[in-house]
């Protein structure tokens, strides 16, 4: 890899994909200053096309012939779909099954062929490679290639232009493709900027190979993150990792949540779950970022809307916007009426209500009721807890749902 490579990335790619804007959101933080990168806004709705569109450009007449064969969890597919179809090169992707509806349909829609692989990404890679050497197709890998970590370079040299006092950045790592690329621009050009990474607590395979030194596949990976769960990552992208980035941290599923939640609200922005990590570090503070100018790169925008609501429901539940509530009560006229005037009084709105007169784990002359509540935040559901407890309520602890710091 060499910056004049993805130089000349910049300049193939400048009239083939977005520009996409740097966003200053204050009220993400106090204790930094956060810039949105949002490649949520690029086309195809994800960085991906950046790096398939170079590949391809870059690809002999011999090799466009052939047609090109991709994998992929869902943006990649849709990049190189995307870039091929300008070029007028056929196209194949090989999808895991279970990839968003929304992302498979949108592959078909941008002019390939698609064929779903039961398993995760890494057994459509299996497949594509098969398919690869059965038809000679040109595979066009997803991450470790230096024509598509160029591409995802790209992104390195705008935030620099972008934000030229630039302290951190953060990327998300899946296969470690876009973080290679932009580590590498910033670090040759601007060495003191602090380069962080951040995975899914549930697909932290470049996390484990830093650790150990080598690069081992995970038995299985668990995330709303799909972009990047990835079990193995790259041979040149782990090098590159281990010299040009300064950490990956990991993120959880509830915070992933929080950051999409907040994505939403404060920033008017959809993102998908790998979109959103970077925020979820700087929300959640994994790296010491107190004090500087953050850029956190916002990767994609693709969600799938059927998961959309849940998402936002455990954003909520980890914020203490929602909880969930079961009290045990005598079972007699006039309980329901006192327990929402507590919690009236208090400023929180009741969404649904379950009365239980058959558990088996209460007095016969008693009943659950469950309720839902919306709520500000975890000292407001604290504050409600506390007030039904001296009213001389007794909470059932193993059916408390709320989550509390």
């Amino acid at each position: 890899m060499t910056l004049d490579k993805i130089y000349h990335a910049s300049y193939a790619l400048k009239d083939v994909i977005r520009k996409t804007d740097m966003i200053y959101a204050p009220g993400l933080s106090k204790d930094c200053q956060v810039y949105l990168k949002t490649e949520n806004l690029q086309l195809t709705g994800s960085f991906k096309v950046r790096g398939s569109a170079y590949k391809i450009s870059q690809l002999s007449e011999a090799e466009k012939a052939k047609g090109v064969i991709a994998c992929s969890a869902g943006n990649h597919a849709q990049g190189v779909a995307m870039a091929a179809t300008k070029n007028g090169i056929p196209s194949l992707i090989c999808l895991p099954d279970g990839a968003p509806i929304s992302k498979v349909e949108a592959t078909k829609r941008y002019g390939a062929a698609v064929e779903l692989v039961p398993g995760t990404y890494d057994d459509a890679y299996d497949k594509a490679v098969a398919l690869q050497k059965e038809y000679g197709y040109t595979f066009i890998h997803p991450f470790d290639d230096e024509d598509v970590i160029a591409g995802q370079g790209t992104i390195g040299l705008e935030i620099l232009e972008q934000l030229p006092d630039v302290d951190a950045v953060i990327v998300p790592v899946g296969g470690g493709g876009l973080i290679s690329g932009v580590a590498f621009a910033i670090k040759s050009l601007r060495p003191e900027v602090k380069v962080y990474g951040v995975q899914a607590a549930g697909a932290s395979s470049m996390v484990n190979a830093l650790k150990t030194g080598k690069l081992e596949a995970l038995p299985a990976v668990a995330t709303i993150a799909d972009g990047i769960a990835v079990k193995k990552p790259g041979e040149h992208t782990f090098a590159m990792c281990q010299k040009y980035v300064d950490e990956i941290v990991t993120v959880t599923d509830d915070e992933i949540s929080s950051a999409i939640l907040s994505l939403i609200e404060q920033q008017k922005l959809i993102a998908e779950g790998a979109g959103a990590v970077a925020l979820a570090v700087v929300l959640f503070d994994k790296v010491p970022l107190k004090g500087k100018k953050v850029a956190c790169l916002v990767s994609g925008g693709n969600i799938d809307v059927t998961i959309l609501n849940r998402v936002i429901t455990r954003g909520l539940l980890k914020e203490g916007r929602s909880a969930d509530i079961t009290i045990a009560l005598p079972d007699k006229p006039g309980q329901l009426v006192t327990v929402s005037k507590i919690i009236a009084e208090r400023g929180a709105n009741v969404v649904g209500v379950y009365h239980d007169q058959s558990d088996l784990n209460m007095n016969i002359s008693d009943c659950f009721l469950r309720l839902v509540l919306e709520t500000r935040d975890h000292a407001h559901v604290r504050e409600i807890e506390e007030a039904l407890t001296a009213a001389g309520y007794d909470l059932v602890p193993d059916k408390v749902c709320f989550l509390s710091r």
